[in-house]
Formats: C-alpha cells, sequence, structure tokens
C-alpha cells in the first residue's frame, strides 16, 4: 500500500470518483501507519490536538510563557503569531500586521515577547499581560532565530548575512552585534559560561561565540554534511547535538573541544532538536512527517523509535518544566486546519 500511495500527485481540478477513492485509500493507510509507529515506539504518546483556525503556510518558531502556560507560536506564512493557552486548549490572541515572523521569543524578567520578522527584518516587542506594544528594533534583514540569555535576560537574535545581535528587552535597545561569516540558524547559549553554539550552514560549520567578549572563540567545520539547522545543548553533559539534512543524520559533540562523540542516522528535513535530560533522551521534529527519539544507553545514544507525525510538521518545542513536546502541524491540501500536537514523554 505504501508504494502505491508513493507513485506521484494528482492535479487539483481533475479529481475524479477514482483519484478520490484513491486519496481515501491513502489517507487511511497513513493513519494505519501512524497508529502503528505509535505502537511501535511507546516513548511518546498524543495526548491532545490544539486546532489553530484560518491558519495557512508554513509555521516557524515557537516559545513559552511559562507563569501563564502559553505557547507563542510563529505562523510564518499566514503573518500572524498565535497565543495559546495549553491548559485549556484554546488561543488567547492572535498577533497580526506581522512581516513572515519566525523568531519569537519571552524574556520573562520584564515580561516581553519578541517576535523577529524574516519579511522587514524587524524585532517587534510586545508586553505579554496584555500584548500591547512595547517598542520595535530594526535589523536590517532576515531577522530569525531568538534565545534568552539567562545569565541577565538579554535576548540574542540571529539575522541578516552573518550576525548575532544582543538585545535588552527592558528597554527595545541593541547593545552590541557579533559578526558570523553567514546567517545563523538555531544557537544555543551556556547558561553558566554564555559561550553560544551556532549553526551557519551556509559556511559548513558550527560557531563557538563569546557573548561577553562579543566575539567568534572557535569554528567547528562540518565536512560533508550539510544543511545544520536545528540545534540543542546539554550543558550538564557538555553535548552539542546538530541535526544536518543532507544526509539526514544527528551529530554530537563535545562542547569544549567540537571532537565528535557520536553520529546518527535521523528522520528528514529537521527543523528542531531538545534534549530530555529527565530521560536521558533525545527528540527530532522532521518535516517528512517523523518524530525521532534517540535514547543513551551506557555512553552510547541509539534510536528508540519514530513516531509519524504529519508532511511539513517540523517545528517543535520542548518544555521540560510541562514534560510536553508541542509539534506545530500547517494546514493540510485537504482542508484540515492546522494544529499543535501535544506529547507526552513516557514514562
Amino acid at each position: 500500500m505504501g508504494t502505491v500511495c508513493k507513485a506521484g500527485g494528482i492535479a487539483m481540478g481533475t479529481i475524479g470518483r477514482r483519484q478520490l477513492v484513491w486519496i481515501a485509500v491513502c489517507l487511511a493507510a497513513g493513519v494505519l501507519t501512524g497508529l502503528s509507529a505509535q505502537a511501535a515506539d511507546p516513548s511518546l504518546s498524543l495526548e491532545k490536538t490544539i486546532p489553530l483556525k484560518s491558519v495557512s503556510g508554513r509555521i516557524d518558531h515557537m516559545a513559552f510563557d511559562l507563569g501563564r502556560k502559553h505557547l507563542i507560536v510563529a505562523e510564518l506564512g499566514n503573518n500572524t503569531v498565535d497565543v495559546i493557552d495549553v491548559v485549556s486548549g484554546t488561543p488567547v490572541h492572535r498577533i497580526t500586521g506581522l512581516r513572515e515572523p519566525q523568531g519569537i521569543g519571552y524574556a520573562p524578567r520584564p515580561d516581553i515577547i519578541l517576535i523577529a520578522n524574516a519579511g522587514d527584518g524587524s524585532v517587534r516587542l510586545l508586553k505579554a499581560e496584555n500584548f500591547s506594544p512595547a517598542g520595535s528594533i530594526a535589523l536590517g534583514d532576515d531577522a530569525d532565530n531568538i534565545r534568552i540569555d539567562p545569565r541577565n535576560g538579554n535576548a540574542v537574535i540571529g539575522y541578516g548575512s552573518g550576525g548575532l545581535a544582543v538585545v535588552d528587552p527592558a528597554s527595545g535597545t541593541k547593545l552590541a552585534d557579533i559578526h558570523l561569516p553567514a546567517h545563523p540558524e538555531s544557537f544555543q547559549i551556556d547558561p553558566q559560561t554564555g559561550h553560544t553554539y551556532v549553526n551557519i550552514p551556509s559556511a559548513h560549520q558550527i560557531a563557538v561565540v563569546d557573548l561577553d567578549a562579543r566575539h567568534v572563540m572557535a569554528n567547528w567545520p562540518t565536512g560533508n554534511a550539510r544543511s545544520n539547522f536545528p540545534m540543542a545543548l546539554d550543558a550538564s553533559q557538555s553535548l552539542v547535538a546538530s541535526v544536518f539534512r543532507s544526509p539526514p543524520g544527528l551529530l554530537l559533540l563535545d562542547a569544549a573541544t567540537g571532537t565528535e562523540r557520536q553520529s546518527l542516522p535521523t528522520c528528514g528535513d529537521a527543523d528542531d532538536v531538545f534534549f530530555d535530560p529527565r530521560r536521558m533522551r533525545i527528540y527530532v521534529s522532521c518535516g517528512a512527517g517523523e518524530l525521532a527519539v534517540m535514547e543513551r544507553k551506557g555512553a552510547e545514544w541509539r534510536e528508540l523509535g519514530t513516531l509519524r507525525t504529519a508532511s511539513g510538521a517540523r517545528t517543535s518545542l520542548f518544555v521540560p518544566d510541562l514534560d510536553r513536546l508541542y509539534v506545530a502541524e500547517r494546514a493540510g491540501l485537504m482542508g484540515s486546519d492546522a494544529a499543535i500536537g501535544v506529547y507526552r514523554p513516557v514514562p
């Protein structure tokens, strides 16, 4: 059945009765495949699905307001950001008038939401209590990932043809720029040292940045592996996880030296990766329609299993305080709503 359902597409507007039957059979096969995969891998359980009404196109990064239990979702293709109450499972507010929002950050000290817009290079700041404007910062081009430095509350934002901007969310001012050789994708900040590990796929490297000294400390070449977009950091293990799309693979590096500890194959078109330190697991979300789960046994990591999701569901956010993995699914061609899948790790 899987071979038949992968055989070519159907032009919209020319669908007849036989094609509709074909689609129905394929959809049913997909559901059965997903159920089979979930039964085979009990490491994640789909707890509920939260619909996102009137959201079309690509969904990008997410952030979390832990105090209010609000998930903040960048709906890049829709030019909106939704704020969702994950307890009730309902959207509480939609932010409009944006230009391709792709990066989201929540700064708890000043209680500010930051939205990075790829379309005009701006970073919009809003008060999280009522979503009123709190300022705007012009970075110039392709504002992207946002991380909050846990040491001082500053926001670090990747943008342009190669830069990290350091921003004070309380005052809405840019404090510094750090030059990089090309556009940064995902990056992670060590909560103790401030050392920041940056995926730079166009330069085929991972850069290590000293946020305090405002300069690049080291560059780790990635060899023949390409398109290293997602990254995670487990500082307690001195371990950096970088995921590549070509070929699909997970590379584990020593955070102090850049030495490779292990490499593993993973699902295709990955966009997010997270450590689950409690269970010694890694979660990878992929646009190929899969969640891959790795687990450490002794000194080695191994694949624990995969779960089927939906095509294009490559963006996710793991919130350790709630012990939940949130996966964004874009609206389907057959009219299904965009949604957030809420997964509970087990046991």
